[in-house]
C-alpha cells in the first residue's frame, strides 16, 4: 500500500469518527433533503471488522441511496463489496443511528437514481465516463 492509499484511509477514518462525534454538525450532514453526507458502517468481508465510510446520499422516500463511484475507478469500492457480502449496515445521519439493509438497484430504478445524483452533482457523470464498469447504485432500506 502506497503513501497516498494510507493517507486516504487515515483521512476517511478521521472524517467518519469526527462525523459520529459531532453528530454530523459541520461535516455536511445535510437535512431531510438530498445530497448530505452520512456515515455507513459495513462489516468487512475478509476481516469481519466494522468499517465506517462517509458517503454522499439522497433520500428516496424512506430509503437512502448511495453511489459506489470510487471517483470513476475501475474497481468497486471496498464498502460496496462488503455490502454485497453482508447487506446489513449501520447508518449515522446527523445525530441519529439506524440499521438498514442494502441492495443494488438495477434497470430503470438504477438509471433513475443515478440520474438524480448526476443532476445534483455533475462529477457523477464524469465518474461514469472514466470507467467501463457499471457504477452501482445502492438503496438502503430501513431495517428497524
Amino acid at each position: 500500500m502506497g503513501l497516498a492509499d494510507t493517507l486516504m484511509k487515515v483521512g476517511t477514518a478521521t472524517h467518519a469518527a469526527l462525523y459520529k462525534l459531532l453528530g454530523g454538525r459541520f461535516m455536511g450532514a445535510g437535512d431531510e433533503g438530498s445530497g448530505g453526507v452520512i456515515v455507513v458502517t459495513t462489516t468487512g468481508r475478509k476481516s469481519g471488522k466494522r468499517r465506517s465510510r462517509p458517503l454522499m446520499h439522497m433520500r428516496d422516500g424512506e430509503n437512502l441511496v448511495v453511489i459506489g463511484s470510487a471517483g470513476g475507478s475501475d474497481q468497486h469500492p471496498a464498502w460496496y463489496l462488503n455490502m454485497l457480502e453482508n447487506p446489513v449496515v449501520t447508518v449515522h445521519r446527523g445525530e441519529s443511528e439506524a440499521t438498514y439493509t442494502a441492495r443494488t438497484a438495477d434497470g430503470d430504478e438504477r438509471d433513475t437514481l443515478f440520474g438524480r445524483f448526476r443532476d445534483h452533482d455533475a462529477r457523477f457523470g464524469e465518474y461514469e465516463q472514466r470507467t467501463d464498469r457499471v457504477i452501482p447504485v445502492v438503496v438502503l432500506e430501513p431495517s428497524d
